[in-house]
């Protein structure tokens, strides 16, 4: 997590040769788009590094021949595999740290986590985001389902995963899409290096439900580092009294947590209902 974000981001490497082309070609913004029959908006975020290109937009500017592209985009795309990591900005280098990390620790309020999701279950949610193209929903559920091959390497992290009863109770998709998610659910936390707790709705309120969404990894290289999840975007952090604060609200969370075989049989009761 000690590399600069830009040098590590291949959507930010995509996006400066393209600005590098579209300048030396003495186009603006508007102007591409146009010849690419894309909106400039579009362009601009790709430039930022702020949205991956989809093959239907590197096609388009090379068909721009006052581009002098000549290749090099689809090239420069296939190498990089920005492809295949269709997040945004400010998500790019959390992947890295999730592949990296000895420990994680996720707890989610609303949602099974990413790295748990099937298919179906990531399809369904990434499906209600305004304005994304069939294309890029697409790209996006192949990506995050890519990032689930850290729990499959020889040496795995240790997973701590605490979710709300809610979550398993919430229709996502449909009742088939949940039986999917909620045995594949059952299947990873019978796994030793994966353990799954489930705060009971008889809880009641607890923190969670105020601060939202986290993940906290343990890095062997370096301090550990945290994401946490906001309306708008979610932000990875790294300070030591962030790391510390997020810690502390784990242990208060985990206290209010079922036991790990007394969640499993929730889980199990609960996979039941979903015919």
């Amino acid at each position: 997590m000690t590399r600069n974000g830009n040098e590590s981001d291949p959507r930010k490497v995509f996006g400066q040769a393209l600005r590098h082309l579209r300048t030396g070609a003495g186009m603006s913004q508007e102007q591409l788009g146009r010849a690419a029959f894309i909106s400039g908006d579009m362009i601009a975020k790709v430039e930022r590094g702020d949205r991956s290109p989809s093959a239907k937009l590197v096609e388009a500017c090379e068909a721009v021949t006052e581009l002098g592209s000549n290749g090099m985009l689809t090239l420069l795309w296939d190498q990089l595999g920005v492809f295949a990591r269709p997040f945004p900005g400010w998500f790019a280098r959390w992947p890295d740290a999730e592949a990296e990390a000895r420990t994680l620790r996720w707890f989610e309020p609303l949602i099974i986590p990413g790295l748990l999701q099937t298919e179906g279950y990531a399809r369904a949610l990434l499906s209600t985001r305004v304005g994304e193209s069939e294309e890029q929903i697409d790209a996006m559920v192949m990506a995050r389902i890519a990032r689930q091959a850290v729990l499959d390497r020889e040496k795995p992290p240790t997973c701590w995963f605490m979710v709300d009863e809610g979550v398993l109770r919430r229709c996502v998709g449909s009742p088939a899409v949940m039986k999917e998610q909620l045995i594949q659910l059952v299947g990873l936390a019978q796994r030793p290096d994966i353990v799954v707790q489930v705060i009971p709705l008889e809880a009641g309120a607890h923190q969670g439900l105020n601060g939202g969404a986290f993940v906290i990894a343990d890095l062997p290289s370096s301090a550990s580092v945290a994401y946490q999840d906001t309306a708008l975007a979610g932000q990875i952090l790294e300070a030591a009294e962030d790391i510390e604060s997020l810690m502390l609200t784990w242990d208060t969370l985990r206290s209010e947590a079922l036991p790990r075989v007394a969640s499993m049989a929730l889980m199990e009761k609960v996979q039941e209902i979903w015919t």
